[in-house]
């Protein structure tokens, strides 16, 4: 089989190929294709790879190259993790919101919105090239905001596109370890859009064991989540939210910490990212172990602002990162690829089309729902649905971003301003307009996308 990486020199490429390298099962991937616009990146993690791959005979075979269709042509599965506008545009994407004093984050609020305008029109043509040289492929999105780029990507090739996000699945595991539970059998009950979402059941033999973390106050304040949103917060939900959902509960308090931190996580990653390229072009042997050594500080520093650290101090280490024997997006992505091409049946939490799983939501919206796949595909299993307070933030933020992906398909400033506007971490067509604007002026990507 062939996998093509769109973004192949990012720093998620090392995960995967390290969990294909460890797959034993039949068929499996034979050729990797590397795609990515920067040579420098695509060579540093060429290098990379192969020191992974060494004692490791079997090895998939890597094919680096910038050329799109090449590297899709043919191709069974492809993972796509862009990064359009690059690590500058994440940072104007930031700033250019703080500077309005609303959030400035990645996927989350207008710092979201603004990386999709760019990107949406990327991917689109990018699933177009797959639904051309690779009709039978399985798309696995990892590019961010993920919701949003996949459901514009279905646009074009339906069901076959799906968005993988690691967070659902590593609260579930987290929930299972604290309770002495074999994660494997554990089931969740989540609902929910890609990084808004809740855990409302986990269920073990039959039972749901969630009530029993929410009444022991030492198992749920030893949660990522606990520490984040406060255990009296979290009960009073009856419900575990997705970390994310901190920049809607504890809105001015996240706002008001990036400001004072006086760095972004954007300004951390590029100046340690511009750091590793530099020393991975002449690090020779050992690269390897420098993107381990540079994915242990990013790492460190995620979500810092919601943990009581900065991007320079952090103060928690995910607990997923941690672990090595965890494979986040990787082990997600490679276990729907063995469900669908070997019938290894599994259940996993998923961005796939609503398909009627969520009432008051359009069919052909995407939502995070525990999903069945196998070798007819993918599957969204019948859940209960949403309460009042969960199903209004979901459909207020959906419209949101089918208002944001028509903007980047059609170049309507006007449709990009009222999704701006009705974000509920924007809540103002005053500053919706002063942040089209922003964004217009700082990126130019933006700019050659709103040309109306």
């Amino acid at each position: 089989m062939k996998l093509c990486i769109l973004g192949g020199g990012g720093f998620r490429t090392p995960y995967v190929y390290q969990a294909l390298l460890r797959d034993t099962g039949t068929p499996r991937v034979e050729e990797v294709a590397l795609y990515d616009v920067d040579e420098d990146r695509l060579s540093a993690m060429v290098a990379i790879l192969t020191e992974l791959a060494a004692g490791f005979p079997d090895a998939p075979r890597l094919s680096p190259t910038t050329d799109l269709r090449r590297a899709v042509d043919g191709s069974d599965y492809v993972f796509a993790a862009l990064r359009v506008g690059g690590l500058e545009g994440r940072r104007c994407d930031e700033h250019v919101a703080l500077d309005l004093d609303v959030l400035g984050q990645e996927t989350t609020g207008p710092g979201g919105l603004a990386y999709a305008l760019r990107t949406v029109p990327v991917m689109v043509e990018a699933a177009k090239a797959i639904k051309e040289l690779a009709p039978d492929a399985y798309v696995m999105n990892f590019t961010n905001p993920a919701g949003i780029i996949t459901e514009a990507m279905q646009s074009v090739l339906g069901d076959r596109v799906l968005g993988i996000c690691d967070t659902p699945s590593g609260l579930g595991r987290r929930v299972a370890g604290l309770l002495g539970l074999d994660h494997t059998r554990v089931e969740m009950d989540y609902v929910g859009l890609n990084h808004l979402g809740w855990m409302r059941r986990v269920l073990y033999n039959g039972r749901d064991v969630l009530p029993d973390l929410l009444a022991d106050d030492t198992l749920l304040a030893a949660m990522e989540e606990g520490h984040v949103f406060g255990t009296e917060w979290i009960r009073t939900l009856g419900a575990v939210p997705n970390e994310y959902l901190y920049y809607y509960y504890f809105n001015r308090d996240a706002v008001r910490t990036i400001i004072d931190s006086g760095r972004t996580r954007g300004d951390f990653l590029a100046e340690s990212q511009r750091d590793f390229y530099t020393r991975a072009a002449a690090a020779g042997d050992g690269v390897a172990e420098l993107w381990r050594s540079t994915v242990e500080r990013r790492s460190a520093s995620y979500m810092a602002e919601a943990k009581g650290g900065t991007q320079d101090a952090p103060t928690h280490v995910r607990e997923r990162e941690a672990d090595p024997a965890h494979q986040g997006y990787a082990g997600v992505a490679l276990g729907v690829m063995a469900a669908i091409s070997r019938n290894e049946r599994q259940t996993m939490i998923l961005n796939v089309r609503n398909n009627g799983t969520i009432h008051g939501l359009p069919d052909d919206a995407v939502v995070e729902v525990p999903t069945l796949v196998d070798a007819n595909g993918v599957h969204p299993l019948t859940t209960d649905q949403p309460n009042l307070h969960q199903l209004g933030l979901m459909s207020q933020v959906k419209d949101v971003e089918r208002r944001t992906i028509a903007a980047a398909l059609t170049g309507s400033k006007s449709e990009a301003v009222s999704a701006f506007a009705l974000h509920p971490l924007v809540d103002s067509v005053t500053v919706a307009r002063q942040l089209v604007s922003g964004y217009i002026d700082r990126i130019p990507e933006v700019a050659a996308v709103l040309t109306r």
